[in-house]
């Protein structure tokens, strides 16, 4: 947990940040990124590694509408989004000016030439490396160590971990310790996004907060997948504020 608590807001017993990227010190001691959303909330309540690796997160950034309704709804406090691309473009552009070294852990390694071809360009000050694990539901011990090593001998500043949720999170709470990293942060889709395999919503839907309408369109399985876990929050929400009401009546 940073040590900034005026910066986040608690829902549901999870430290939601609630400042800008700015306040985020990663110049003194490593921090941990992660997104949080409705649906990571409802996978969490049936996945306890999960649970833990967003409660202890040092930094839990809001990336779903349904979050911001919840800290209107518990505290009366609208939470700024502050989804994975936005810490990518953020980390990017501060590794840029300070000649940090940049590492992708996740994807193909298709993938990852590309991205690391697109950010020379886009980035030139930063020095780039990646590695793709295997594609298994679990990796081995021998796996972990080899991706640790790999990321430490890079003696990366930063390193983006683009696998699924929950197993990105949990890969990153559960192996922080062993990496040198100043920044460690889970971004999932963004690596398919920058990389061009697929595309973001248009500006204009993020600014509107409408991003999550869009993408059920351009990926209707996402509604299907992810429905049930969303709706977990929303009832939990609606139960508490039904409760608070009828404690003050």
């Amino acid at each position: 947990m940073s040590p900034y608590t005026e910066n986040f807001t608690n829902i549901f017993g999870y430290n939601v940040f609630s400042s800008t990227l700015d306040v985020v010190d990663a110049e003194e001691r490593q921090v941990l990124l992660n997104t949080f959303s409705p649906n990571s909330y409802g996978i969490a309540l049936k996945d306890k590694a999960f649970e833990a690796a967003l409660k202890n997160t040092d930094y839990l950034v809001l990336d779903g509408m349904g979050i911001a309704i919840g800290s209107l709804f518990l505290h009366g406090k609208n939470i700024k989004k502050i989804a994975g691309q936005d810490c990518f473009d953020f980390f990017m552009d501060k590794a840029n000016e300070r000649h940090w070294r940049i590492f992708f852990m996740g994807s193909s390694t298709q993938t990852l030439e590309k991205i690391i071809k697109r950010a020379s360009r886009d980035y030139p000050n930063i020095e780039l490396a990646g590695y793709s694990p295997p594609f298994k539901p679990e990796f081995s011990k021998e796996d972990n160590n080899e991706i640790v090593r790999a990321i430490n001998d890079f003696d990366a500043h930063v390193v983006f971990i683009g696998l699924t949720a929950p197993k990105q999170e949990k890969w990153a709470y559960e192996h922080k310790h062993l990496l040198n990293a100043k920044v460690i942060s889970t971004i999932g889709n963004v690596f398919d996004w920058y990389a061009g395999n697929s595309k973001r919503p248009a500006n204009i839907w993020i600014k509107l907060r409408m991003e999550w309408f869009v993408r059920i369109f351009m990926r209707p399985e996402i509604l299907k997948r992810n429905t049930g876990n969303q709706m977990k929050f929303f009832r939990d929400l609606l139960f508490h504020v039904l409760y608070i009401k009828r404690i003050k009546a």
